[in-house]
């Protein structure tokens, strides 16, 4: 994205950080915005991410409120932060890669497998039609939807379940991602994405390396990959032998 591009939205996110404010917003999330403005510019932006939408959306997302209330002084830094139950939210630059990957279109369907606390949810919210999201953890799993649901992310559905079978009820799916490091891809995910659509998900155990998939003639291509450092996924994945 062009410089002048990249200010605009900047100034955009200030406008509308000034209006909640004199509105009756705490000085507290002015603050926050203030960091979540130059999250995007120096961390992200600068960095290769350049769909305006994505950029958008990172703006958007309040991740301080996807983090838990001893880091929110922590949550804007290029950084991954814990959660609860062993679990992180990932680094906002990884986020924004990974939604960027999903080259997602007007009215996308998309299936996330690795709720954690909701944030990657939510970001996929302000870009796709509706996002699906699975978490093998229940405590999280519910967590994550009444965050969700309190912060007006309606197009956010959540389950607690193995995301080794996806959701097969609401596919097919125009873009899936996976926010956790599987050491290989569930089948089921590749039956359930769209021709065409997209896979983001990191592969591996001790080496992990982020692959992003484009489904043509059925089958899987990969297009790219980049180290990458996730806790791994759990569940069937490890028994299934695949």
């Amino acid at each position: 994205m062009r410089p002048k591009m990249i200010a605009t939205l900047i100034a955009v996110a200030a406008a509308a950080a000034f209006a909640a404010a004199a509105g009756g917003c705490s000085t507290g999330e002015d603050a926050y915005a203030r960091r979540r403005e130059m999250m995007v510019r120096t961390q992200i932006a600068t960095r290769g991410i350049s769909d305006e939408r994505v950029l958008e959306a990172m703006l958007s997302v309040p991740r301080h409120r996807f983090v838990p209330g001893n880091l929110r002084g922590s949550a804007y830094i290029d950084s991954p932060l814990p959660i609860e139950r062993g679990q992180t939210i990932s680094q906002p630059y990884i986020v924004a890669l990974m939604t960027e990957s999903l080259r997602l279109e007007p009215g996308a369907r998309v299936l996330e497998i690795g709720t954690g606390s909701g944030y990657q949810a939510a970001v996929l919210a302000e870009i796709a039609d509706s996002v699906f999201t699975i978490e093998i953890i229940p405590e999280l799993a519910a967590t994550a939807a009444a965050l969700l649901d309190s912060l007006g992310y309606a197009r956010v559905k959540v389950r607690a379940g193995d995301g080794f079978d996806g959701w097969p009820e609401h596919a097919p799916f125009d873009g899936i991602i996976v926010t956790a490091a599987a050491p290989s891809v569930p089948q089921p995910l590749v039956d359930q994405l769209a021709e065409g659509g997209r896979l983001v998900i990191p592969v591996g155990d001790e080496r992990q390396d982020l692959h992003v998939y484009e489904k043509r003639g059925g089958r899987l291509h990969l297009l790219e990959t980049l180290p990458v450092r996730f806790v791994p996924m759990t569940g069937k994945i490890r028994s299934s032998g695949r």
